[in-house]
């Protein structure tokens, strides 16, 4: 992808003359179009657009496109958005013991396969601190235990304020295993991601890889999504999926499984990352 220009996302109520009033904006602010993608739902009746431009003189500015734009978005009731392509987000980290997503988002981010700053990894355990010191990234060690811990209020206040100091973007729960209060989800509505295995049937609690060795399944899954107030059910931005076989011990199937969960999450926050994902409900329009 290209980093040069912005980025213009629209959602709104469809209408004849959206397209239109957007490419003339653009050329009357002389930006050329690099790419764009946009969606009707007949459903809703909702539209949906991306727009990538590059700027065409010194002088087109990021607050200037946003002052100018604003007409267009109330007379369209759009909620819009403008993003500078060449800036990364911030990213902050949630892990818990296990480290496959968490190892392949530092990978990915290091060798700049991924277009994000990661400025810290939150644990409730010390087990990836060594990681973290590996890569040069702060760590920030807080050891909730369960939802019914007593500190779990002042340790999500501080989760919270770290959040704000560090101006963070997007939080990704790479495997968090702890559920997040009704108050983070909502302040983090619409930034935060997570993923977890999913598998047909569903199989929750311990040993999920255990329970779909015995129930003999065939395929191996993993959805990433943003995090809502209604646990795991929160939009859905990427799945992926692999065929097993019953020749598979419950260890190779979780091995199959953390496959499928690094390469659904990396897109996911990629394309977070890129603002190709726009909410529709509690769906999602994802322009790839």
């Amino acid at each position: 992808m290209s980093t040069q220009g912005y980025i213009l996302k629209i959602a709104c109520p469809d209408r004849p003359g959206i397209v239109h009033a957007v490419s003339q904006f653009l050329f009357a602010q002389t930006a050329n179009i690099l790419d764009s993608a946009q969606f009707s739902d007949t459903f809703t009746n909702r539209f949906f657009m991306r727009v990538h431009f590059a700027k065409t003189s010194q002088e087109l500015k990021l607050d200037h496109l946003q002052t100018a734009f604003k007409d267009i978005g109330t007379s369209f009731a759009m909620e819009w958005e403008l993003f500078d392509a060449a800036s990364k987000p911030k990213v902050l980290i949630m892990v818990s013991k296990l480290g496959h997503c968490l190892n392949d988002l530092l990978f990915r981010t290091h060798s700049g396969y991924l277009p994000i700053e990661i400025a810290g990894i939150v644990s409730n355990h010390q087990d990836f601190a060594p990681l973290a010191k590996s890569y040069n990234i702060p760590f920030h060690h807080m050891p909730l235990s369960s939802a019914t811990d007593a500190r779990r209020e002042e340790q999500e206040d501080q989760l919270l304020k770290l959040i704000d100091d560090e101006k963070i973007d997007l939080v990704v729960l790479a495997r968090y295993m702890q559920i997040l209060s009704t108050k983070v989800c909502k302040k983090l509505s619409g930034r935060a991601i997570n993923i977890h295995h999913s598998f047909l049937p569903s199989f929750k609690g311990a040993k999920p890889y255990w329970q779909a060795h015995q129930r003999g399944v065939k395929l191996i899954g993993a959805t990433a999504h943003y995090v809502t107030t209604d646990l795991d059910e929160g939009p859905i931005i990427e799945q992926g999926v692999e065929r097993v076989n019953h020749a598979m011990n419950p260890d190779q199937l979780a091995a199959v499984g953390r496959d499928v969960e690094c390469m659904a999450l990396s897109r996911a926050v990629r394309w977070h990352a890129e603002h190709r994902i726009l909410l529709n409900g509690k769906s999602t329009v994802v322009f790839q």
